[in-house]
């Protein structure tokens, strides 16, 4: 209890600013609205809140922390601690910490009441200790005798006995029970094998030690070392900015292009859902067969695609034909507006939905816990702290000039040290995983982020528009040409311009993709063309204004080749009819066996209609060796390519409300109360009444309020809000009438206008 009133004593000492920048720092303090510093000192040692504070502490701070446990678990029982003072504390690190970084973390430590001083003396909050990373003293103690390297040496030289020892060990906890450490154990034994390895510690006849370098190796963690109070200096390797910029640009190009063609692919045959909710390994493979692209990428551009909303699951329209009544995995309508917009719009929309996306995709594939497969788009691989560790991986990179590159090892490292409690999060696996992920989504070149990508993680309110700004810049600007070759082959020397890439992709099929993409010409691309509208004058005209080299005799003969036979049939709505200038053509297909197949009958001599629809007359006439043409009502041409399967986004799938932290005008509103209800709990108070609903309790409150307006003296009254919050507060009244009462608040000066009816007490003060 003198603990709590003491830090109480000590926040109430605080300034505004110290106080609002506690309760940024520690925000849970804040809700519900502490009534007094008493309450807010309870709250501030609270277990839970501490832990929760402690998890972004760094190692000097830690340090710390270890350094004032010490010093009270170094008392003798029955008298008081003496705690330690700021000089006596840097005395005890000076020879491993500057006096700048030494003041810096005690600054950082009293911001969120971990520690507090009353006078000179250091006073640590309880529950403090429990949140040390690492054993107690393990800070003071001298580092481990072996390196990382020395400790890998070791570990690839023990038996797989030794080695399951050490690593139940690493998982459990770091000390174990054995009869094998005492004295006269035969050397053959493990435990004695492991302790002259330096692999295990002893610390008596029956416990053993497992060093924190052989655990951290183990568990795959940075190697830290506690005793170490200043931040490891990481190796950069620096590149040009422009190289950079050029290289993530260059990757968001493909990107762009393998989300298009994944949507195409899900679009023309979506991919059943498994009933767990994720895809399955087989779809997983087809998508990735279809779009030449391999597993671990397409699992994550399904992970980019469905946080982005352009694919959901559900039953899409029009509805697959399966014997199944499963979800699928299909496209929404946003993706066609996706696709239709800017690269760098594009982009944008991608890279803030990994950055702000709660799972993993890099553990596609990875065993879990029944040792199955972790399947695209499943539930397990949702991870509570994915964006947090994903922005701390980044914003590091963040803190260096542009263009420098830091390995992933020195990240982790660093990271570590800086977040200890949090060091697990940072394993080479982990981190080497999330800079691949960066890369590929086009946020890193050569290993540094890019330019669009430091724009992102800025937070400024304009940064999404300053990152699209900058992949704009970046990317190559679109094109207007291509270049015919003899063989047919069209190559387009960079993107092309919206529109002309629409027409090549019409009339030409993509043969290689890249910076400069491949297509190449054949009947079937060209008959697509005149399928959707265009003619062979059309055609001629696009190669002939838009190639850079002479248009090849062979493709000016494809072209009219085709069209020549393209369209001599022409197909209706009757459900569908079939015509043809030339009546011996009607008459070869009225007596092929598809006409049977279709019910086509003559009703002309250059006219025939069919009971099935349109679309299936045109397939069945193609399949038998036609070339019909499918036309409207007024003759022309029409394009019934199928558009692709659209699936609605549904509003239970939409991405779920995250409220926005207090900003710093509401947390300074929520000290001034703070203060006010500090003054109404320390004020003596003299006659006082306690309403209790009858008229006879409001009248002896109105007439105490009346009193203390008339005298000019201030009331302690209790007051309930209108969301049914109970307060106390000391006001000076004014004047009572009309159901209210207008006093001033004598902490901020201000008028404040109180129901009478919600005023649940009323005392004088003295």
């Amino acid at each position: 209890m003198i603990a709590t009133d003491s830090l109480a004593d000590w926040l109430g000492a605080r300034t505004d600013a110290q106080l609002v920048k506690l309760l940024q720092l520690r925000p849970d303090l804040a809700v519900p609205l502490p009534a007094s510093m008493s309450v807010l000192a309870v709250r501030a040692q609270q277990r839970a809140s501490v832990l929760r504070a402690a998890d972004d502490l760094d190692t000097l701070e830690f340090a710390i922390i270890e350094a004032l446990t010490a010093n009270e678990d170094a008392r003798t029982i029955g008298t008081a601690i003496t705690p330690l003072s700021k000089t006596t504390l840097h005395a005890q690190l000076k020879d491993r910490v500057t006096k700048t970084a030494f003041t810096a973390a005690l600054t950082r430590l009293l911001d969120r009441a971990l520690v507090w001083q009353t006078g000179d003396g250091l006073h640590l909050t309880p529950s403090a200790a429990e949140a040390l990373p690492w054993p107690l003293g393990a800070t003071t103690a001298l580092p481990d005798a072996l390196t990382e390297p020395e400790v890998t040496s070791a570990l690839a030289q023990a038996s797989p006995a030794e080695r399951a020892l050490l690593e139940k060990l690493a998982t459990t906890g770091p000390r174990g029970r054995t009869r094998d450490a005492a004295p006269g154990t035969p050397p053959d034994r493990p435990v004695p094998r492991l302790l002259e390895a330096r692999l295990l510690h002893r610390i008596d006849d029956e416990t053993v030690e497992l060093p924190v370098t052989v655990g951290q190796v183990l568990r795959g963690e940075p190697v830290t070392d506690p005793h170490a109070l200043a931040p490891p200096k990481p190796t950069l390797t620096k590149h040009a900015p422009a190289e950079v910029n050029a290289v993530g640009a260059g990757e968001v190009g493909e990107l762009l292009r393998d989300c298009a063609d994944l949507l195409d692919a899900l679009g023309r045959l979506p991919a059943p859902a498994l009933r767990a909710g994720g895809l399955g390994v087989r779809e997983l493979r087809r998508l990735a067969k279809q779009t030449g692209v391999d597993e671990q990428r397409t699992g994550l551009l399904l992970e980019l695609l469905a946080a982005a909303k352009l694919v959901e699951k559900g039953l899409p329209e029009p509805t697959p034909e399966l014997d199944t009544t499963d979800d699928f995995w299909a496209p929404t309508p946003a993706a066609d507006a996706w696709l239709d917009a800017p690269p760098a719009t594009r982009w944008v929309l991608l890279a803030q939905a990994w950055l702000d996306l709660d799972r993993m995709p890099w553990m596609i594939g990875l065993r879990d816990a029944a040792d199955k497969p972790i399947a695209a788009l499943s539930a397990e691989l949702r991870v509570p702290h994915a964006v947090r560790d994903r922005h701390a991986i980044l914003g590091l990179l963040g803190e260096y000039p542009s263009g420098s590159a830091l390995s992933a090892s020195d990240i982790g490292r660093l990271l570590a040290w800086r977040m200890p409690r949090r060091r697990r999060h940072f394993r080479l696996d982990a981190v080497t995983a999330t800079l691949a992920e960066a890369a590929t989504i086009g946020m890193l070149g050569r290993g540094a982020l890019d330019s669009a990508a430091r724009a992102l993680l800025h937070g400024a309110p304009t940064s999404v528009a300053d990152a699209e700004a900058e992949m704009a810049a970046a990317l190559p600007e679109p094109v207007d040409h291509v270049l015919v070759q003899a063989d047919l082959t069209v190559i387009a020397p960079g993107p092309l311009v919206p529109e002309l890439r629409a027409r090549i992709a019409l009339v030409a099929d993509v043969e290689s993709a890249g910076a400069a993409t491949v297509y190449r010409v054949g009947d079937a691309s060209v008959r697509r063309a005149l399928d959707a509208g265009m003619t062979a004058a059309e055609l001629h005209a696009l190669f002939a204004n838009h190639s850079r080299t002479p248009v090849p005799q062979s493709l000016t003969y494809l072209i009219d080749d085709v069209a020549r036979r393209h369209g001599q049939l022409r197909a209706g709505m009757a459900q569908s009819f079939l015509r043809s200038d030339d009546p011996a053509l009607l008459a070869q297909v009225l007596a092929a066996p598809v006409a049977d197949t279709l019910a086509l009958r003559a009703i002309a001599p250059t006219v025939a209609i069919a009971l099935a629809p349109l679309g299936e007359l045109l397939e069945q006439l193609r399949a038998a060796g036609f070339a019909p043409a499918g036309e409207d009502s007024a003759g022309a041409i029409v394009d019934l390519r199928p558009r692709g399967a659209r699936i609605a986004v549904r509003p239970l799938a939409r991405k779920p409300y995250r409220p926005s932290p207090p900003s710093d005008e509401q947390l300074s509103l929520l000290v001034t109360e703070l203060r006010a209800g500090e003054r109404a709990a320390g004020a003596r108070t003299g006659q006082s009444v306690r309403t209790d609903g009858t008229r006879t309790g409001t009248a002896a409150t109105l007439a105490l309020l009346q009193l203390a307006a008339r005298v000019g003296r201030p009331v302690n009254i209790g007051y309930v809000d209108a969301q049914g919050v109970a307060s106390q507060r000391v006001v000076e009244p004014i004047r009572v009438g009309n159901g209210q009462l207008d006093a001033v608040d004598p902490v901020t000066g201000a008028t404040r206008h109180f129901t009478l009816h919600r005023i649940a007490s009323v005392a004088l003060l003295d």
